[in-house]
């Protein structure tokens, strides 16, 4: 069942790009950061072709605590797909909405502990993050700390960890921890910003940036996405028309951009000139 929520972790899902050990991870409820997403990856695992996995979700959904589940449906903000599943399941939405679903209903049991975040997060405003000094790095320039740890507690560091763990999840080469750090509620514009200009990001992660209208409301990340070679060329046409006067006269003869981007460019300015 659709859930009526997305994001770019329940998109992921959606498309059905996930493995079976990664779904089960998320049918115990091991894989999200606020009650939102947790609730609605797994009302959309409930009813998932695997039946292992579809029967962890309605157990991970039987377990979840009642009183938090009646309080958090009754917040305007939960969709109606979410509400009406409740609904066939008995549980309707308490008198007293939850005053915060920042966090999920119900906590990982598994078992395995938090990975330790050592450092708090940089101000808010600050640029592309740095890589760390002094850590090995993998051929793809993530420190190999981050690189060698599981999908679950890259996850977990995707969603709750710093700003400049998030600037390495985002090349991670597994698709999943990377739509997990563009759902983490901790990300800013200014990051997505960062991110748009990456020319060692996945095409996956500029498209998703790309279809994001708020996102889209910044103009560096607008310009990010149509001068990075990476970025799928139907977005980066799409945008063009966003793009300044001047910017467009650099795009023109920018050797980095790809060539038919660069003419339609060209027509603009033209067009501009006219």
């Amino acid at each position: 069942m659709e859930p009526g929520y997305r994001s770019p972790l329940i998109d992921f899902f959606r498309r059905s790009e996930t493995t079976p050990d990664v779904r089960l991870l998320a049918a115990q409820g091991a894989l999200s950061t606020s009650a939102h997403e947790q609730l609605a990856l797994l009302v959309l695992l409930a009813d998932d072709p695997d039946a292992d996995i579809a029967k962890t979700a309605v157990l991970t959904i039987d377990a979840l605590p009642a009183q938090a589940l009646r309080d958090f449906l009754a917040r305007d903000d939960v969709p109606a797909e979410m509400k009406t599943f409740f609904a066939g399941r008995g549980v309707t939405p308490s008198d007293s909405p939850a005053a915060d679903a920042s966090q999920p209903l119900i906590e990982d049991a598994d078992g395995d502990e938090d990975v330790d975040l050592d450092e708090d997060d940089e101000p808010e405003g600050e640029d592309d993050a740095k890589d760390q000094p002094g850590k090995d790095k993998s051929k793809d320039g993530t420190p190999t700390l981050l690189a060698g740890l599981p999908v679950k507690k890259k996850m977990k560091l995707a969603f709750k960890g710093t700003r400049e763990q998030r600037a390495q999840l985002i090349r991670d080469p597994n698709k999943i921890v990377c739509a997990a750090v563009l759902s983490s509620p901790k990300l800013t514009v200014a990051e997505v910003e960062a991110f748009a200009k990456m020319a060692n990001v996945a095409e996956e992660v500029l498209r998703v940036i790309g279809m994001n209208r708020n996102w889209l409301k910044n103009y560096g990340t607008v310009l990010g996405l149509v001068k990075n070679p990476k970025t799928p060329a139907a977005i980066s046409m799409q945008l063009l028309p966003r793009v300044s006067e001047r910017d467009l006269k650099m795009l023109a003869i920018d050797r980095n951009v790809p060539e038919a981007l660069k003419l339609a460019a060209r027509k603009f300015v033209v067009k501009g000139l006219k």
